[in-house]
């Protein structure tokens, strides 16, 4: 079956792998109504989107300089309109669910076919949440982690728990950071309990399964 789209939209690709990049193009402009952007980079699309609108960012997770899913974050504070669709080969159930919490409107892995990528593409437009076939798989499959948030840490916490993750004691931490060993104890428990763990290895554990290290 083929899809065609309607209406006229203008769709950035953002990847950093010129083959993916230009075999998007080269499918997308067989439909008349779509015009295309890229990007090798997170940081040349939102300086794009400053003042210029698209209706579709084809985003992938892994990019040079940041990570998508903070792009994907990043895109709905400035454009809350523009659809984001993560387009990747990382095919991990924590990281779908994180670029769903900011806001993407689907999920497709880079073997999808032509025509469900342009049906994904309608589905989203139209407000619906657009998965490829092989995601649809991996989401209907049951997680431990499915009732349990993606815990938001902030700037500091982020910080010593990538220290924590590194093997470093409070104690060198506080040193590290110029903070007392008061302050890094009450951040260890700060983080313990948002990860709602009760001890340093599983919240390593989660911290990797949700990309946060």
């Amino acid at each position: 079956m083929t899809v065609t789209l309607a209406e006229k939209i203008e769709i950035a690709i953002v990847d950093d792998h010129p083959m993916v990049v230009e075999g998007l193009k080269t499918l997308l402009k067989k439909e008349k109504n779509i015009v295309t952007h890229s990007f090798t980079n997170g940081a040349n699309l939102i300086s794009f989107l400053q003042n210029n609108e698209v209706d579709v960012v084809l985003l992938d997770i892994v990019l040079p300089d940041v990570n998508g899913i903070e792009v994907c974050k990043e895109i709905k504070t400035m454009a809350s309109r523009t659809v984001v669709l993560a387009l990747s080969n990382q095919a991990e159930r924590s990281i779908i669910l994180q670029m769903l919490q900011n806001g993407a409107s689907g999920y497709l892995l880079k073997n999808v076919s032509a025509d469900e990528l342009l049906q994904c593409i309608e589905e989203a437009q139209k407000g619906g949440i657009a998965f490829s076939k092989e995601v649809k798989a991996i989401m209907a499959k049951p997680s431990q982690y499915d009732l349990q948030a993606v815990p938001s840490l902030t700037k500091r916490e982020k910080e010593i728990l990538k220290m924590i993750a590194g093997g470093k004691t409070s104690q060198q931490i506080a040193d590290t950071l110029f903070l007392s060993l008061f302050t890094v104890e009450t951040h260890r428990r700060n983080l313990l309990h948002k990860a709602g763990v009760k001890n340093v290895a599983e919240l390593i554990k989660i911290a990797t399964d949700y990309r946060l290290l």
